[in-house]
C-alpha cells in the first residue's frame, strides 16, 4: 500500500475494498485515454457500457443506502 492510501485508510476510514475500486476506476480511465489517444485504437461502445458499468459499482460502493 502507497503512503497517501495508508493516510487515507486511517484518516477516513475508507476500507481497502473502496481504495482499489477508487483504484482501478483511475488505472482504467488513464489506460483508456493512452490506448485511444497514443496507439490509436478505437473506442468501441462496449468500453462505454463498461465504463457506466464500473461507474455504477462505486455508486453503490459508496452509497449508504444499501447498507
Amino acid at each position: 500500500m502507497v503512503p497517501a492510501n495508508r493516510i487515507r485508510y486511517a484518516g477516513k476510514g475508507l476500507s481497502g475494498f473502496l481504495l482499489k475500486m477508487i483504484q482501478e476506476v483511475i488505472t482504467l480511465v488513464v489506460f483508456t485515454v493512452f490506448a485511444v489517444w497514443y496507439l490509436k485504437e478505437l473506442f468501441h461502445w462496449r468500453y462505454a457500457v463498461s465504463f457506466a458499468l464500473l461507474i455504477g459499482v462505486v455508486f453503490f460502493m459508496f452509497s449508504k443506502r444499501f447498507g
